[in-house]
């Protein structure tokens, strides 16, 4: 039986520093501290809470997942800063458009293998997500599922910010 040595550290709001077998992932960033507001054209989202961790003392990561990139409480400021420190970046299709340089967009099923610093190859692949009812949907989305290509029985499944639906 394949056992699985995972560390998860909650950051706030989406954002999750996920430790996993060599692998630094981290999930939507967002470090913005309490109180920094988010004018939108018919209101202002007004953060309540500092992030656990500062962006600095994250350290050293293997990769950015970003679920979308087009909301601020999933990638805020701080976090856009962050991800020119991080030398994998991987969100939607047209996340990566609009954020351009070196990240990388996946579409649902769509798979990439990236080597770990160990010198395992892992596998990431995009799934389908969906962030708001059908009637409501705030754009494109994106989760994530990651293996390893010598191990693929044992992965971990993140959902990204998408709600229950038939699809996931």
């Amino acid at each position: 039986m394949t056992s699985l040595s995972a560390r998860l550290i909650y950051i706030g709001g989406p954002t999750v520093l996920l430790e996993w077998e060599g692998l630094r992932l981290l999930t939507d960033p967002t470090f913005d501290p309490a109180g920094t507001g988010y004018t939108l054209p018919t209101y202002t989202l007004r953060k309540l809470l500092d992030p656990a961790v500062s962006s600095d003392a994250v350290g050293i990561l293997d990769a950015v997942l970003l679920s979308h990139d087009h909301h601020f409480d999933n990638l805020d400021h701080s976090g856009r800063e962050l991800l020119n420190r991080v030398g994998y970046v991987c969100t939607t299709a047209a996340g990566a458009t609009r954020l351009g340089g070196d990240v990388v967009g996946l579409l649902p099923w769509q798979s990439i293998e990236l080597t770990s610093p160990g010198g395992r190859v892992w596998r990431m692949t995009g799934t389908p997500a969906r962030h708001g009812p059908a009637h409501a949907d705030r754009g494109p989305v994106i989760g994530f599922v990651l293996t390893f290509t010598d191990d693929p029985a044992v992965g971990i499944y993140l959902s990204g910010d998408t709600v229950w639906y038939e699809r996931v």
